[in-house]
């Protein structure tokens, strides 16, 4: 049996033989489904926020047995036994390796997510998993680095040498060199590669040399290693993690120290902590196309000369006292002062107008706020598209009863597609100001 089973957010796993062909359901072996089922509740158990349930959901169905659901977080878990469960979005009218394309373009758009020169180009997406895909990326940073130079600084070394330089240690001198009257026993400061930032790079080359089972991976790893062939590995990673400083001298090594804790000190890019998993990389969608949509919406509108702002924080529910801040996603001011304000949402909808279209009613709330806090009319909800919902167009909702004016519109993004989607989003914003 293959020790990676690859799903989709929001499908369902199983350890039902009887389901094991039913499009319905993935089928995982009973050791490993038990393995992932107490990997979950551990967990549960061990972190207070409540975002970790939205990992996966355990459940009972009639018939079945027990099923275990992904939720909204997207990425790669390795369990103790080594067996992998791959997570990939929901991405419309996109096969596997496009998803993972699309999927990692997404991630780079998330300001804490480590890799800037990251390029897909020569890589063989389908075979490879997330977790190898990850490696790929640290691997492309470090070469960057190591064209650039790894830094230096001066640091202090104790010996007993032969020749005198930087300054005597008194005591020690005195201690070993009664005999030996040709030795000094100094103190002295050497431009040294051997820097905390450098020995956490070669020790995660180390690790990943161990861990990766990718042939491509593995030659890079020996590869970058001739360069760090004078610096020591790491004896104390939260030590030297401890003593980092990033300056501007110091920049190009900032992505890597990220990169660097997360394979170390098995940490996820996002707050969800995987200290009882050999590894656990997760990020939580909504986050994520919230990020991709803005960044690249922000490019669209860019010469256009209206001022864009990200998770605004002018306003509150309530004012006596300021208390519920409101945080759209973005908030647009045209140059005639007008206002825009977007709010994005990872869901997929459904073509059914009697059911709201699958719209929460909470969000609807929120929108309706929004509205009247920032005095504007023009309230947007961004969607990702899906093949239910892709021929559903100028979806909106007004209030106007007793002088109100609130109309809120969906629209509906393809994320593989980003570009050409929101320049459409450009075109519907520009017509509503002039019209």
């Amino acid at each position: 049996m293959s020790k990676l089973l690859e799903i989709c957010e929001y499908e369902s796993i199983t350890c039902n033989k009887d389901y094991s062909k039913d499009n319905k359901y993935h089928y995982l072996r009973e050791d490993f489904f038990q393995e992932l089922e107490s990997l979950i509740l551990t967990f549960n158990k061990s972190n207070d926020d409540s975002i970790v349930m939205d990992f996966f959901k355990i459940g009972v169905h009639r018939n079945i047995g027990k099923i275990i659901q992904a939720r909204n977080y997207v990425g790669l878990i390795q369990m103790k036994s080594g067996f992998q469960i791959q997570i990939l979005p929901k991405i419309s009218y996109s096969n596997r390796e496009e998803t993972k394309k699309t999927f990692l373009r997404m991630l780079r758009s998330m300001k804490d997510f480590p890799s800037k020169v990251f390029s897909d180009t020569n890589l063989n997406l389908e075979r490879m998993d997330l977790y190898e895909i990850f490696i790929s990326m640290y691997l492309q940073e470090v070469r960057a680095l190591i064209k650039k130079g790894l830094r230096s600084e001066y640091l202090q070394h104790e010996a007993n040498l032969q020749c005198f330089k930087g300054k005597l240690h008194v005591t020690e001198h005195i201690k070993r060199n009664l005999v030996h009257k040709e030795n000094f026993y100094v103190i002295y400061d050497e431009y040294d590669v051997n820097r905390p930032e450098n020995r956490l790079i070669k020790s995660t080359l180390l690790k990943l040399l161990k861990i990766s089972n990718n042939a491509t991976n593995i030659k890079e790893i020996r590869q970058l290693l001739v360069s760090f062939e004078t610096v020591k590995p790491s004896d104390n990673y939260a030590r030297d993690f401890s003593k980092i400083s990033i300056d501007r001298n110091m920049k190009t090594y900032e992505m890597l120290m990220r990169w660097s804790k997360v394979f170390l000190m098995n940490r996820s890019f996002t707050t969800f902590s995987g200290e009882t998993s050999a590894r656990a990389l997760l990020f939580p969608m909504e986050k994520v196309f919230e990020a991709y949509v803005t960044q690249n919406l922000k490019k669209i509108l860019k010469d256009l000369n209206w001022d864009v702002s990200v998770q605004d924080k002018g306003y509150y529910l309530f004012d006596d006292p300021k208390q519920f801040a409101l945080r759209p996603d973005i908030v647009i001011t045209r140059t005639d002062g007008s206002r825009i304000v977007l709010d994005t949402k990872w869901k997929a909808l459904i073509p059914n107008p009697r059911l709201n279209y699958g719209i929460s009613q909470s969000d609807m709330y929120q929108m309706y706020a929004y509205s009247k806090k920032y005095k504007t009319p023009e309230i947007w909800l961004l969607y990702p598209v899906n093949e239910d919902i892709k021929n559903c167009d100028d979806i909106k909702f007004r209030s106007f009863e007793n002088g109100d004016n609130v109309i809120v519109k969906l629209f509906f993004v393809d994320v593989s597609n980003i570009i050409e989607s929101l320049t459409v989003l450009r075109d519907k914003l520009c017509w509503y100001i002039q019209s």
